[in-house]
Order: structure tokens, then C-alpha cells, then sequence
């Protein structure tokens, strides 16, 4: 369930969105989107690599390196969903 928007709502979203923007700018504002989701990966990855460096270089204990790992992977895996569930219907063929 996303948001508990039904198929319709969400062909109005589309049609409304189409006439705010025009057919032209909707992929430029998913690929927007979709280099904004790649900044936020690569900044989550620099966290993670500093945090492992941090932890290694001062002999500390790592396991709660993995419950954060976890919880950024749980909140990586939420967003891509999310993203994915946003742009399935626009996406680009090659």
C-alpha cells in the first residue's frame, strides 16, 4: 500500500502533473530525483567508511557497527522502495 492511494488517484496525480510540468520536464525532474537518491547512497556510504576507519583505528568494539549498518540498510531499502514505487511508470527505455 502506498499511502493508501488507489489506482485512480494516482492516474489523476500523473494527469495533474503532466499539466504542471509538461511531458518534457518529468524526466528531467526523475532524473533529478534519481541523482539526489545517488547522493544521498554515496554520503550513507562516506558515514558508514569513516565509522569502520573510526572504529578500527581505535580497537573499539564493532558490534554496534552492524546494528547501525542494519539500520541504514532498513532505511536504504524503505527509500529505494519508495522511489522505485514513485518512477516504476516512468522509467526510461534505453
Amino acid at each position: 500500500m502506498l499511502l493508501f492511494i488507489s489506482g485512480q488517484e494516482i492516474v489523476i496525480i500523473v494527469i495533474i502533473a503532466v499539466m504542471l510540468f509538461g511531458a518534457d520536464k518529468i524526466p528531467d525532474l526523475a532524473r533529478g530525483l534519481g541523482k539526489g537518491m545517488r547522493q544521498i547512497k554515496d554520503a550513507t556510504n562516506d558515514v558508514k567508511r569513516e565509522i569502520n576507519k573510526s572504529a578500527k583505528e581505535n580497537g573499539l568494539d564493532t558490534e554496534f557497527i552492524k546494528d547501525i549498518k542494519d539500520s541504514v540498510d532498513d532505511v536504504k531499502k524503505s527509500v529505494t522502495n519508495n522511489f522505485e514505487d514513485l518512477t516504476g511508470p516512468i522509467k526510461r527505455k534505453r
